[in-house]
């Protein structure tokens, strides 16, 4: 594969817009001679004016013209450095949508000097010319796959960088002490000390419950992003799958009076006022017996568990008791983690083949009840608003910052490993000239995040990743 131009020399272009037939296609160019690369194929409908001369932020209509051969009538942005995306002189074509069209365009700017651009090229340049951190940058991607109101409120709050702002204040205190500590390396034979130790621990103290925090929102940013995970377990024939299809509202799931008909996992997505929720039925719980297949999709199941935010456990009004659901519950508690904290909500079902409830079963146990028909959709609204509640209560984005990038986590990781052991290191009274090395370190794995540091697979990690043409 191709590395990324980090001299940004050449002039690139790209499709913007899918590819294939469409009412209107966009195709973008930026770069130093981006104008006249586009003036040699562009005649302006006006000709009394000079392309070349246009003012940045115009619109023109004109005539792509190369060879000879009429190509269409476009509508020309111009955008001039440095107050373009790119911070290049760049111009953006609306042309028809047609794969033709699009294609001989692309032709004719690569004859006349341009490049087809890499994925994420033209965010590239956005970041090495400093119009974007490399947070921001990769929270461009997040934005254009947003798929719900929450995700798409993350990546914005990212991209406007309120996240970036927060490891760039971290980072100039760090840079700040770590100056005055080896400036004291400098006069060490003078016995001189620039740096208050106590101020440094309080502040390294400070930054280390910083990272803490923002390590602890990456579980909840990676479900916004992703959305959030809700399990439905249970016993088997208890009525998962018919709760799956009454929840999604369509028959994704096969349902039989046959137990351990689910053997293997099934998942889709509902966005819920703006919040995805991925719904996953799985097979029964119970003793393993001598089918392997059921096995193994029992085991799939205690992963499921592990992974979600919310679990839904199903049991069946008909054939269940107190006991039952306490011993349900101390089965699949043992593979939740230590301290790890999840929404639990028990599902009675079946209520179709009652009269009335047990009065044992009104006040069933010290969580959230709801007793619901999912063969008649009774009461699946009641599932539906706790659901909408637990965001609320969650209080999913606030202004503090949230880590959905699993790039960022580990940097973030590795950062406060250093920071830990400049803590131990200001306890033990260790000398300045080892303390600058886990600094130094902090400050390392702080601007990969941002982008202060970084190399050129890192960059092509990150933007490859992206669509061509953004």
């Amino acid at each position: 594969m191709k590395t990324y131009d980090i001299d940004c020399k050449d002039t690139i272009c790209a499709l913007a817009t899918p590819p294939g037939t469409s009412a209107i296609s966009v195709i973008r160019i930026s770069g130093k001679n981006a104008m006249r690369i586009c003036n040699k194929i562009f005649h302006p409908s006006d000709k009394k004016k000079s392309f070349l001369k246009v003012k940045s932020h115009t619109i023109h209509h004109g005539t792509i013209i190369d060879n000879k051969m009429i190509i269409d009538d476009v509508i020309a942005a111009v955008y001039k450095n440095p107050t373009s995306y790119t911070s290049e002189d760049s111009i953006e074509f609306s042309c028809h949508g047609s794969y033709f069209i699009q294609q001989k365009i692309l032709e004719a700017l690569t004859h006349h000097g341009c490049r087809l651009a890499l994925p994420g090229e033209f965010t590239l340049r956005a970041f090495l010319n400093k119009k974007l951190d490399l947070s921001q940058a990769e929270a461009v991607a997040d934005l254009i796959s947003s798929h719900s109101k929450t995700s798409h409120k993350l990546a914005l709050q990212q991209m406007r960088g309120g996240y970036s702002s927060k490891i760039k204040e971290l980072r100039d205190k760090l840079i700040e002490f770590s100056s005055l500590i080896e400036l004291e390396l400098d006069f060490s034979e003078e016995d001189v000390e620039f740096a208050d130790k106590k101020k440094l621990h309080s502040l390294i103290l400070k930054i280390k419950n910083n990272i803490s925090e923002l390590k602890k929102s990456f579980s909840l940013g990676n479900v916004l992003k992703n959305g959030i995970p809700v399990t439905i377990i249970g016993k088997p024939n208890v009525g998962k799958s018919t709760l799956l299809n009454a929840l999604l509202n369509e028959e994704k799931a096969i349902v039989s009076e046959i137990p351990g008909t689910t053997r293997d996992i099934i998942e889709d997505t509902l966005t819920i006022d703006g919040t995805t929720f991925r719904f996953i039925d799985t097979a029964g719980l119970r003793k393993g017996g001598n089918d392997k297949i059921e096995n193994i999709g029992i085991e799939r199941t205690y992963e499921k568990i592990k992974q979600a935010s919310v679990i839904l456990l199903v049991c069946d009004i008909t054939n269940t008791s107190v006991e039952k659901i306490i011993s349900s519950l101390d089965d699949f508690k043992h593979h939740i983690e230590k301290g790890e904290v999840k929404k639990i909500i028990l599902i009675v079902n079946k209520l179709d083949l009652l009269a009335k409830t047990p009065k044992e079963l009104n006040n069933l146990l010290d969580m959230e009840t709801i007793f619901i028909s999912a063969k008649r959709k009774t009461n699946i609204n009641l599932i539906i608003d706790s659901l909408k509640e637990f965001v609320v209560n969650e209080q999913y984005i606030q202004n503090e910052p949230i880590i959905s990038n699993i790039r960022h986590y580990e940097a973030l990781t590795k950062t406060f490993e250093a920071v830990q052991n400049i803590e131990g290191g200001l306890d033990k009274n260790i000398s300045s000239d080892l303390l600058t090395v886990d600094i130094h370190s902090a400050l390392h794995y702080l601007g990969m995040i941002t982008g202060e540091v970084t190399t050129e697979e890192i960059l092509e990690n990150v933007f490859s990743n992206f669509c061509i043409g953004k």
